[in-house]
């Protein structure tokens, strides 16, 4: 969708030093743009990217200089241009209108807005709310509530039971609401525990490509709004998230996880059964977090096990160390033996 620098301007909290007047009608890099597209420099180091970019308009710092441009003056660039990309750039439909190869259950309630795509499957008792949009050979259990606005890309399946609010986008090959890997053992073998809980997402959660949120056993498994998901995510059943937390790809929670809001995971980080994470805490990449551990905020924590992030970095160099020091005490040895 076209607008003007100034237009954009106003929506994204910005000011206008240029042309406001000038007509923009897409984002890009500064080395792919053209005469028309939107870019950005959110540090002084990207300044001559821009400065040598085709594009006429720049979000950028205060005080920079680019000579010949319009700029869009904001203290987070990257952020502003962020909010101005989801005003210009339009999304590919999903889906348009109810396919006529979409298999769709007498007792359901979908919005008359709202689109299925061809092959879907839509269960007993579903609600699907106004402008959602529903995926090819996506698969919605009975009983399953979606709000409005939601994105729910091909071949997602969300088993029975599971709620969604709005604005919620959930990426191709997620699967929301599988049993939790939970058992009891005893004669010999591995007795099922009941996972007769839900799924519970807010409002504003992104889930990406081939994520897996279990449900609950006995209580419900809840990602609150705001929640980013990367690929390969694993959230087992039991699993609280809080508000605006982000987990990057492959990352996995063992049952009854507590995270707190605005936590932020690393990719391939492990969580073993009963973590808490307070609010803020921010875990690295291939951490591993032992059972019923309290991660606090506001300290990153890296390793396995976890522990503070300088401590790990002291570790971790003395640990480089070793077959050097290793040389020298065999060396210590030979000569207290001489």
């Amino acid at each position: 969708m076209k607008k003007t620098a100034k237009e954009l301007a106003a929506a994204v909290g910005a000011t206008v030093e240029g042309n406001g007047d000038l007509e923009l009608a897409a984002v890009a890099s500064p080395e792919r743009a053209g005469l028309r597209d939107l870019i950005y420099a959110d540090s002084a180091k990207n300044v001559p990217r821009a400065q040598s970019s085709a594009a006429i308009c720049v979000v950028a710092l205060p005080g920079v200089d680019l000579r010949g441009k319009t700029v869009l003056r904001s203290i987070t660039p990257k952020l502003t241009f962020a909010k101005a990309a989801g005003l210009l750039m339009g999304r590919p439909p999903i889906a348009a209108g109810v396919h006529p190869t979409a298999i769709i259950a007498a007792l359901v309630q979908i919005s008359l807005n709202a689109s299925i795509g061809p092959y879907a499957v839509i269960g007993e008792d579903v609600h699907i709310g106004e402008e959602t949009q529903i995926g090819p050979h996506a698969v919605i259990g009975a009983g399953c509530w979606i709000g409005k606005n939601c994105r729910i890309h091909p071949r997602v399946t969300l088993y029975s039971g599971v709620r969604i609010g709005d604005r919620v986008e959930i990426h191709s090959g997620a699967v929301i609401g599988a049993d939790g890997f939970g058992y009891a053992f005893g004669d010999g073998q591995h007795w099922k525990f009941p996972q007769t809980g839900i799924v519970e997402i807010g409002d504003d959660v992104e889930i990406g490509a081939n994520a897996t949120i279990d449900r609950g056993s006995l209580a419900d498994t809840r990602i609150a709004a705001g929640v980013k998901l990367d690929n390969l995510v694993h959230v087992g059943h039991n699993c609280e998230i809080g508000e605006h937390s982000v987990i990057a790809a492959q990352a996995g929670l063992s049952g009854s996880c507590t995270f707190g809001k605005n936590v932020v995971v690393g990719g391939q980080a492990g969580f073993a059964e009963h973590c808490k994470l307070e609010d803020g805490a921010i875990v690295g990449g291939q951490t591993g977090v032992l059972p019923g551990k309290t991660i606090r905020g506001g300290e990153p924590v890296w390793g396995t096990p976890a522990r503070s992030l300088e401590k790990f970095k002291e570790q971790f160099a003395w640990q480089s160390r070793l077959p050097e020091l290793a040389a020298r005490i065999k060396n210590l040895e030979s000569s207290v033996r001489k």
